[in-house]
C-alpha cells in the first residue's frame, strides 16, 4: 500500500467482510467493495487475513 493511515479507506462488501483499501477516498460513495473497480480492488485487503477473525 501506498502512503499513510490518513489514504486508507474501510469498505464492506455485500456479505459483511470488511476490506481496507489503499484508493482515493473521493471515489468511494458508498463504501461497498461491489462499487470499486478491478484495479481499486487489487488495492485492498480482507481485514479478518489480517488480524484474524477470532479477535475480530
Amino acid at each position: 500500500m501506498k502512503g499513510d493511515f490518513g489514504t486508507l479507506s474501510w469498505v464492506n462488501d455485500e456479505s459483511g467482510k470488511e476490506y481496507v483499501c489503499s484508493v482515493d477516498r473521493e471515489h468511494i460513495d458508498e463504501k461497498k467493495y461491489e462499487n470499486l473497480s478491478d484495479e481499486e480492488k487489487q488495492s485492498c485487503t480482507n481485514v479478518n487475513e489480517i488480524v484474524g477473525t477470532e479477535r475480530w
